[in-house]
């Protein structure tokens, strides 16, 4: 299979923090069918002390006429190339759902190359990456049963799916992101050195809370894990809840991040 090439760096990274000063860059990946504009508002949620840095995915919004990536392995290394430039600090990863695995995969293939890591992961609505999906794969279904399967997860706009050509056009990158998780195999590496805090919904039908637990396994560090009322988006539907709750976790490794200054 031949990997997309998509290596330069300011098509992947966009910073959103005015402030100069800011202590800690925080890389946010989006989740399968989604893009990094989900996140934008976050930065007036989550203070000056963060730099909320979106990460554009090919295959959507400002990068909508690439092909989007299908598997992990591929997407991680690319993404480990560009984001050397744009490391200027301490840093973290937040990741949904299938930005969580991402997230997590690139961390493990920085650690591959020797290169700078992040200093905390932040994971929501992701099973443990040595759980086994018990969804039966979604990838290769019609487009119609497809499009059934993301109303379930109730996290797309209703506008969506009453824009045929919208539908369209988006298709082949929601096709691309269910592939990702879809056919995603875990092989076993070394705990993490860095803490990992985990957050779920109750009500989350597709990653339910006891697919959370393993995330423990994959650090040597803490792992924190907190539930939240909601579906797979609470960090939407529940956001006033969630939002303080993610701002408290980043300030608490803020100490770690003013001392790699």
């Amino acid at each position: 299979m031949t990997a997309p090439q998509h290596n330069s760096s300011n098509r992947w990274f966009e910073s959103l923090s005015a402030t100069p000063g800011s202590l800690l860059r925080l890389f946010c990946f989006p989740y399968a069918g989604g893009s990094a504009h989900v996140f934008r508002e976050w930065q007036r949620h989550l203070g000056p002390e963060i730099d909320v840095c979106l990460v554009h995915l090919p295959g959507r919004a400002r990068r909508l006429s690439e092909r989007p990536y299908t598997h992990v392995k591929p997407l991680v290394q690319d993404v480990a190339g560009a984001i050397r430039s744009e490391i200027r600090g301490p840093f973290a990863f937040y990741g949904h759902s299938m930005g969580g695995l991402i997230s997590f995969e690139l961390t493990r293939e920085l650690r591959r190359r020797n290169a700078a890591l992040p200093i905390h992961l932040f994971i929501s609505a992701c099973w443990a990456p040595s759980v086994v999906n018990m969804h039966p794969p979604a990838f290769n279904l019609p487009d119609q049963e497809l499009i059934a399967e993301l109303k379930k997860l109730n996290g797309t706009p209703k506008e969506f799916f009453e824009n045929p050509d919208l539908l369209q056009a988006i298709m082949p990158m929601m096709r691309a992101d269910f592939e990702i998780t879809d056919v995603y195999e875990y092989l076993a590496e070394p705990p993490l050195a860095c803490g990992i805090n985990v957050y779920g919904g109750t009500k989350d039908e597709r990653v339910r809370p006891q697919d959370l637990t393993q995330w423990k396994l994959e650090t040597s560090a803490d792992c924190k894990i907190q539930l939240f009322s909601g579906d797979h988006f609470f960090i939407h539907n529940n956001k006033t809840e969630f939002l303080p709750a993610l701002r408290q976790d980043l300030l608490q490794i803020l100490p770690v991040a003013s001392s790699q200054h």
